[in-house]
């Protein structure tokens, strides 16, 4: 239990007093209401006598009696009202609260730290009004009157006449069967004469006469003058005096039964209604319940419907009372108690107490007890039977008019009056009274004794109860507290009496006797025992007790303590006491928060929200809502949705009580500000027929991290290439879209009249939707141009500048259960400036629905739209994001600091011009190599011309927008037959096998040697592009040459005419995603023609051998290819004739078909190398159609150099190798320039393709770049087997340097060997056996330096197998030659074969040796290159 006030020492001996009945005249009692207090109640404060009292035991022995107090009350007739008394204990309480700024108890429990009220007030309130407002009753004789005061006024005419009757009266009322109330102590009472005289207005002498009459017919002991009203009331009072009424007239006296007789909740006053009165004595069993509806239907923690905020209070009879209550508290603050007495008069009343009591009542008291105990000595001397014999045998011949069986009630026997036992409680009870433990405890246990023998159980229950209280009061403590007796009288008042007025007077003193020995378990389980349904006041108070006394055990419980504080608030809130209930709830959340118990910590702040809303205390009901909405709720959809509700219901009460107050924070629904995204421009525009829009940046596309430096590398290429080659230190990439992945350090840059779309990712947490209404973006915006106002112009409502910013509004947004939910809001600056842009503000509701939840039902609708709305509440939420956390300097390193974000603060700059671009006919699937054309129109969608428009790629190979010069650029597709993509002419069928030349350079189209391939400038007309102009550009693309899906980005970069300090250009992406099938595959190779001289006479012809396989797998549906056009481009050689056309003229390939081509190569002509620059190149078109596709016009031409420009951007990054000797080098370089050709062969082809039943013509090139004669090239490129794992080596190797050499096949091709000699030889054997035949070796030196030959005729190998092969002949002559050939020599030697057989020979037997003059090491020619050198010998 909570901390008293009191001690239970002094709690009990003023809760138990002698009872004085006080009966006045008319005359006395106005007296007394000048000072507005009745007789009774003017003695109240003085009541308590200030000295020590004696008196004498009845053994003579003295007795101190401490701190004595009297209670004096006028008579009332009529017993109190249940309904009164109820109302009087549940106004005492409610009037009896918290002090403000009361500093609680912080009590610290394991891991809590609780803030509790020391005391409780209201307990201590309600405990002294229910002790002292317990009705008297036949059982006990603590509250009976033991005297009374009989009250006269010396102004009246006959005042000792006046003594008479009210005598009379007293007499009447105590004697007569009419009267059951009030009870009286013993038949004598003591009647004391007051003669009241009013010392302002009244006659002393006479009052001093007349009471001088009266002690002489009185006694002196017996009567007493009390002069009062020292002053008249109307005075001007200068002097203050104390007003010690106050305090004990607000805890309004039950007996003063006037103030309820005109009160709403008395019943009635009719003595015969005896119906309606609720006895409290327990000698009737009717016994009323508290008026309170008990719905044991309901949950036992449910609140009741009346606590419903659309309701009253709580039931109008609570009204009422609350209402009277409040008046009467008003009348009571403006009334001055007393105000016609003095501090003399103070200490007049003070000192007529103590006579009366010293004079009057003690004796009178010593004198009964003495009586009484005489009748109990005689009494012991008879034997016990024999007395209950003669005992039962009196009582039945007293009351001889009633039967035994309606003596008999639940609660056993009742005695008459004059009971010996009843002799005996008396005795006890005025012992009690006057503190004298010793013999009360005896008394009471020999009356416990009696009533139980004869079952008298409500008469034990008070014996026992009286026993145990003695027992504990009884100085030196001899015996401990015998709590077994209370328990017992307990459950006999409760159980057998069915008393519960009288129980929870037991447990009340019971529960503090155990605190006080700090037993507060038992306390606990005594007080958590009398919680019933009968009285929800009472078990709040004894639930809300036992809480105290779990928190104040010795290892405290604070689970028990919360849950009992629960218990208390809900009995309180049933009992109307909605403070005390809030204050219940509020103290057991300190220990449910934050600990998980998620549906008990939701229950407690939906009670607090609902009786801080019934206490008008809007604010904590808000926020007590707000936990629960904003907890990860685990609650049901139904009580979620009602939690939802009253939320909403209370926003909108605080809301309108300040209609122009600051938008209120909403919790719901859960922002997630860092995922918020903001983007800068106009949405995309969807595809329009064959029309396809850049795909741009959108809010549709997810962040990726490669991709996005892919687009930055892009950007920084383009801006260095305009740059002049270097990188501004002030630029920064293009972000269009910023999200928690880019970087947010710096002020973004928005364009004026371009929109900026905020996306807010939203999450519900509910198991039921919301619908956001009218939901828009929250900002601030400070235009540059106020130059004039320091100050910054703040715009925070949507409506306030809709000509600074316009703001887009969603009408209806609805996030359903438990949805995350992202919501694109758009702001339209139409003024430079700077933007914030704060938070999101909408209207929070839900969607209609017909649940009901803790009875309430859906509020009607106040919303027409597409949803049906039940309640909404307008309200804001920030966005706030945090920046990154930084972590450069060693400071940031060890403390936690965070960077800025800026994303939602952007920078309004001035106009700009902005692009559209839109690709036409643009193919989504190729086949490898095929060159479709397309169209792109650039449109300038702003005010401001364009210029420098350029697109930079990865991959210049895949698209071209044609050459530079209108000539080499084809008009149109359908310019020429089949609508091809190529520039044709028609040729005659006569220059088939000859090839057709032409020239270009590699300028031309847009490949320069610049650092930038990939930059390409866009050959815009006038190269700016006007406001509102639009432009259509054609566009080849050419299928990569590897299968599969290929993501391709261009970046387009445009800058505006008037060059903008902030903003210097701007960009725009486009990704393309191709799908390439497989087409074609083309190998080739290049070696020495054997014939040493072309048509000019001159050396150094080629036969170049092209492999094409048809790879496709016919997915696409070809069927077949057509190899219509072979060319070469080089700058040095070309293709001069196809050597092996066969009849069928046109090249068909069918599906993994192979066609072999043999071309042969000559060299260019000197005075054409010459005359070109070195970027010039020769095309040379050998044609199998009808029509020539010119590859040195675009878009062969443009696909040919961009595929060369790769593979040179390929070879230029490999890693080159440095080298010891210089002269080493330089003639390595010389041999390595003997294999090296620069020769490109273009392949041209067409595909015939069936597709829906059409058949189409597809056309595409591939290109074969050969650099080394003998190796084999290829059109795609090759995969590369990844290396084996070389062995690990833990030595470091001694000789680090690699010699430089030139490899075999380089050497082999120093010298180039020709044998010349007849295919055929006759020769007749018979005549001559030996065979003569002359050759000659024609050696030619390819290189420029000299190089020193052996020729060597013996036979490579010796073994017979090879013997049978070549045919056994033998070289005549000198078998070894050593010679010197000049650079480019040729030589030839005579030599003479011998042959002894007919047969086929080969001729190549010999092997050749060359080596560099200048150099040591000599290599042998490789001969396989050469053909074999048959020759054929008959005989004749």
């Amino acid at each position: 239990m909570a901390q008293c006030v009191q001690s239970v020492q002094e709690l009990i001996p003023d809760s138990f007093v002698p009872c004085v009945a006080a009966l006045c005249s008319d005359e006395a009692e106005r007296l007394t209401r000048l000072n507005h207090l009745s007789f009774a109640e003017l003695l109240k404060p003085f009541s308590r006598l200030t000295s020590e009292v004696h008196m004498r035991d009845p053994n003579n022995q003295l007795h101190i009696i401490k701190n004595l107090k009297i209670a004096v009350s006028n008579i009332v007739t009529q017993p109190p009202h249940p309904g009164a008394i109820r109302k009087l204990l549940s106004d005492v309480v409610s009037c009896s609260q918290p002090a403000e700024g009361l500093v609680a108890n912080v009590i610290t429990a394991g891991d809590y730290d609780l803030n509790i009220s020391a005391t409780t007030p209201w307990f201590e309130s309600y405990r002294e009004t229910f002790l002292q407002s317990m009705p008297a009753s036949d059982h006990e004789f603590l509250n009976h009157y033991l005297a009374c005061m009989l009250v006269a006024s010396s102004s009246e005419a006959d005042p000792v006449e006046q003594f008479s009757k009210l005598s009379q009266e007293q007499h009447r009322i105590q004697h007569n069967s009419d009267y059951t109330y009030p009870k009286w102590f013993i038949p004598n009472t003591l009647k004391y004469y007051v003669l009241l005289h009013d010392v302002s207005a009244g006659d002393e002498q006479r009052a001093e006469s007349i009471y001088e009459e009266m002690k002489q017919k009185y006694g002196t002991q017996g009567c007493y003058l009390l002069k009062i009203n020292s002053r008249t009331s109307n005075r001007a009072s200068d002097e203050q005096i104390p007003d010690p009424w106050s305090q004990y007239l607000q805890k309004n006296s039950i007996q003063n039964q006037e103030s309820y007789e005109d009160g709403p909740c008395t019943v009635t006053s009719n003595k015969n209604s005896d119906s309606n009165l609720l006895s409290l004595d327990g000698l009737d069993n009717e016994v009323k319940v508290d008026g309170l509806p008990n719905n044991f239907r309901a949950h036992p923690l449910q609140l009741d419907p009346s606590s419903d905020p659309s309701n009253s209070i709580d039931g109008s009879d609570r009204v009422k009372c609350a209402s009277s209550l409040h008046d009467t508290k008003k009348a009571n603050t403006g009334i001055i108690h007393g105000a016609c007495l003095t501090l003399t008069d103070h200490d007049r009343i003070r000192q007529f107490i103590q006579e009366f009591t010293f004079r009057g009542l003690l004796p009178h008291i010593e004198k009964t007890i003495r009586q009484l105990n005489d009748q109990l000595i005689s009494r012991k001397g008879l034997s016990r039977s024999l007395f209950s014999a003669t005992k039962k045998w009196f009582s039945g011949s007293k009351v001889p008019e009633k039967s035994i069986n309606e003596l008999k009630n639940t609660s056993g026997l009742l005695y008459p009056p004059e009971a010996p036992e009843l002799q005996i409680r008396k005795m006890a009870d005025l012992c009690f009274l006057v503190q004298h433990y010793d013999l009360a405890y005896s008394c009471y246990h020999t009356a416990k004794k009696d009533f139980l023998n004869d079952q008298a159980m409500l008469y034990a229950a008070g014996a026992l109860e009286m026993a145990a209280v003695s027992a504990f009061l009884q100085p030196g403590a001899p015996r401990p507290y015998p709590a077994h007796y209370m328990d017992t009288a307990i459950q006999t008042y409760r159980d057998i009496c069915k008393n519960m007025v009288l129980a929870e007077r037991c447990v009340l003193l019971s529960a503090e006797i155990l605190k006080s020995q700090s037993k507060y378990s038992e306390a606990a389980a005594l007080l958590i025992r009398l919680t019933s349904e009968d009285s929800d006041l009472r078990s709040a108070l004894l639930l809300e007790q036992a809480a105290h006394c779990f928190i104040n055990m010795k290892s405290p419980m604070v689970r028990k303590y919360a849950f009992h504080m629960i218990l208390a608030g809900h009995r309180f809130s049933k009992a109307g006491q909605k403070k005390h209930a809030l204050r219940c709830y509020c103290q057991a959340m300190q220990v449910y928060k934050g600990k998980g118990w998620s549906l008990a910590e939701d229950h407690i702040n939906f009670t607090i929200g609902r009786q801080s809303y019934t206490l008008r205390q809007l604010d904590n009901a808000v926020s007590a809502f707000r936990h629960i909405l904003i907890n990860e709720s685990k609650q049901s959809a139904a009580q979620q949705g009602a939690f939802l509700r009253e939320y909403l219901y209370v926003y909108k009460n605080v809301s309108q009580l300040s209609p122009d107050g600051p938008l209120p924070q909403l919790p719901l629904p859960y922002i997630n500000s860092s995922a918020t995204r903001v983007f800068f421009g106009h949405d995309r525009r969807p595809a329009d027929g064959e029309k396809q829009a850049a795909t741009h940046v959108s809010l549709d596309q997810e962040y990726d991290y490669e991709s996005s430096q892919q687009w930055r590398e892009l950007e920084e290429q383009v801006v260095a290439l305009v740059n002049k080659g270097v990188i501004p230190s002030n630029f920064h990439p293009t972000q269009y879209c910023l999200n928690s992945y880019s970087d947010n350090s710096r002020f973004p840059l928005a364009v004026v009249e371009e929109p900026i779309t905020v996306e807010v990712a939203f999450r519900n947490p509910l198991k039921v939707s919301l619908l956001l209404t009218d939901l828009s973006l929250l900002w601030k915006f400070q235009p540059n141009d106020f130059i004039g106002k320091n100050n910054e112009e703040v715009k925070e409502l949507v409506t306030s500048e809709p000509e600074m910013i316009g703001t887009e509004v969603i009408s209806e947004f609805l996030i359903n259960s438990e949805e995350s939910k992202v919501a694109r809001l758009k702001l339209f600056p139409h003024h430079i400036g700077e933007l914030h842009i704060l938070g999101v503000v909408y209207n929070l509701g839900t969607i209609q629905g017909s649940m009901t939840v803790d009875g309430i039902g859906a509020l009607p609708g106040c919303h027409t739209g597409k949803h049906s709305l039940s309640m909404s509440v307008r309200g804001r939420q920030d966005l706030e994001i945090q920046g990154p956390r930084l972590n450069n300097t060693k400071e940031e390193k060890t403390s936690i600091k965070y960077g800025p974000d800026r994303r939602l603060d952007p920078i309004i700059t001035e106009e700009m011009p902005l692009l559209e671009v839109f690709f036409i006919h643009f193919p989504t699937g190729l086949l490898c190599g095929e060159i479709r054309k397309a169209y792109v129109e650039f449109v300038n969608v702003s005010k401001c011309p364009l210029t420098g428009l350029k697109v930079v790629c990865k991959h210049p190979e895949f698209f071209t927008f044609g050459g530079n010069t209108a000539i080499l650029t084809p008009l149109s597709p359908s310019a020429s037959e089949n609508c091809s993509a190529y520039k044709t002419v028609v040729t005659d069928s006569t220059s088939v096998c000859t090839a057709l030349t032409s020239s270009a350079s590699s300028t031309d189209f847009g490949i320069g040697t610049g650092s930038h391939p990939e930059v390409i400038p866009v050959p815009l007309p006038d190269t700016v592009l006007l406001p509102g102009a639009s432009v259509q550009l054609p566009m080849w693309l050419r299928g990569p040459d590897e299968e599969g899906v290929h993501e391709i980005n261009f970046l387009f970069y445009y800058e505006g005419v008037k060059k903008q300090p902030k903003v210097r250009h701007r960009i725009l992406r486009h990704t393309a995603v191709i799908c390439t099938s497989r087409s074609l595959s083309v190998r080739a190779t290049v070696c020495r023609s054997n014939s040493l001289e072309d048509e000019e006479g001159r050396g150094g012809n080629m036969l170049v051998f092209v492999d094409v396989e048809n790879i496709n797998t016919s997915e696409a549906g070809v069927k077949e290819f057509h190899i219509v056009q072979v060319s070469s481009s080089s700058k040095h050689w070309r293709l001069q004739k196809s050597v092996n056309l066969s009849e069928n003229k046109d090249a068909k390939l069918g599906s993994r078909e192979k066609g072999k081509f043999c071309f042969k190569a000559i060299r260019c002509k000197e005075k054409e190398v010459a005359t070109q620059s070195s970027e010039k190149y020769t095309f040379a078109d050998i044609i199998f159609g009808n029509e020539q596709i010119i590859s040195s016009a675009s878009p062969c031409a443009d696909f040919f150099y961009r595929s060369l420009s790769s593979e040179l951007r390929k070879s230029q990054a490999q890693p080159s190798v440095h080298t010891e000797k210089q002269s080493m080098e330089g003639a390595v370089r010389l041999i390595q320039k003997c294999s090296e050709v620069d020769l490109s062969v273009v392949i041209l082809w067409k595909a015939y393709v069936v597709e829906d039943s059409k058949q189409l013509i597809l056309e595409g090139q591939h290109h074969v770049i050969l650099h080394t004669v003998g190796k084999e090239a290829f059109s795609y490129p090759q995969k590369q087997e990844p290396p084996e794992m070389e062995p690990l080596k833990f030595f470091r190797p001694e000789n680090t340097t690699i010699s430089l050499r030139p490899s075999v096949e380089q050497l082999s091709n120093l010298i180039k060997t020709s044998l010349h000699y007849p295919e055929s030889f006759n020769h007749p054997f018979h005549q001559k056996s030996l065979c003569l035949v002359p050759v000659t070796l024609l050696l030619s030196n390819c290189s420029k330096a000299d190089v020193d030959v052996i020729v060597d005729l013996r036979h490579k190998t010796t073994s017979p197998e090879s013997l049978e092969i070549h045919g056994s002949f033998t070289w005549l002559g000198q078998t070894q030659y050593k010679l010197q050939l000049k650079g480019e020599e040729i030589h030839s030697l005579q030599l003479k074969a011998c042959f002894v057989h007919t047969g086929v020979y080969n001729l190549g037997t010999f092997r050749v040796f060359a080596k560099l003059s200048d150099q040591v090491t000599v290599f042998e020619t490789s001969q396989q290159n050469s053909m074999p050198a048959l020759i054929i010998i008959n005989n004749v």
